[in-house]
């Protein structure tokens, strides 16, 4: 098998970057109001990516494992800012409990992964530790945001029967069942999704990446199983954490719903 990695020159990406072009074009031509989005939106991939790049190039050559840890910080300190961009009505307490639900579920997976699994050496290689850390952090801010915005629109249509089997004696977390249910749910679509359609549907990024750079295709398989494995867990894991401690957060210490 040919081995051999086809770089892209400067003129390769400003050619796929014509198809933003046309993208912004057809939004213009439609009137959607989107066009000035898909601009910045491709501008901010350009710089973001090749800082990363850069950055990226640097740590690999230092194989510092307090490099690695800044980076995996960096990264889930701007995941949970994701989440709380997307998320219109947030719970109280609403970074203390993301933020600890992705580093206990984000981290703890990944952890998992890598030594339990993967057994890299030393522990913090950054080749392995930050894709794969990425990925899983990436996932399971999705499946966050969906879990906190599902849990905040239960509890407001739900409001009068959580109130109303509040009054007939049940407890906090009886009443709050339901909600937490179909946040739990919401919060699993997409990777359920993903697994259901993956081979057969579409050819996943990680897969994609390791055949192109010349991994057989058999290994570059099983290591997605694996990490999609991986990822399935961090989300419902970061899921849990949230709905578990974050419906708490909507009843006062009375065991009645706060005002919203």
């Amino acid at each position: 098998m040919n081995t051999t990695i086809i770089d892209l020159s400067l003129w390769d990406l400003v050619t796929v970057y014509s198809l933003l072009l046309m993208s912004i074009a057809l939004a213009h031509l439609l009137r959607a109001g989107q066009s000035r989005d898909i601009f910045w939106s491709g501008l901010r991939m350009f710089v973001q990516l090749l800082v990363v790049g850069y950055v990226l190039h640097l740590v690999f050559a230092l194989e510092s494992a307090l490099a690695v840890l800044l980076i995996l910080i960096v990264m889930s300190g701007f995941a949970v800012q994701t989440i709380g961009a997307r998320v219109e009505k947030k719970m109280p307490n609403f970074y203390r409990v993301v933020g600890s639900a992705m580093l206990f579920g984000c981290g703890g997976m990944t952890f998992f992964f890598c030594t339990l699994v993967i057994g890299i050496e030393p522990w913090y290689d950054p080749r392995y530790l930050i894709p794969l850390a990425g990925m899983v952090i990436g996932n399971s801010m999705t499946g966050a945001s969906l879990a906190t915005e599902r849990l905040a629109a239960e509890f407001h249509e739900r409001r009068e029967e959580i109130e109303t089997a509040l009054c007939l004696g049940s407890s906090v977390k009886l009443s709050a069942e339901p909600a937490v249910s179909s946040a739990f749910r919401a919060a699993l679509i997409p990777s359920i999704n993903a697994m259901a359609a993956m081979g057969l549907v579409f050819l996943p990024g990680m897969m994609t990446g390791q055949i192109l750079s010349g991994t057989e295709p058999l290994i570059a398989v099983k290591y997605q199983i694996a990490i999609m494995c991986v990822i399935t867990g961090s989300v419902a894991l970061t899921a849990f954490i949230i709905l578990r401690f974050g419906y708490r957060s909507y009843f006062t210490s009375y065991q009645s719903l706060r005002e919203q």
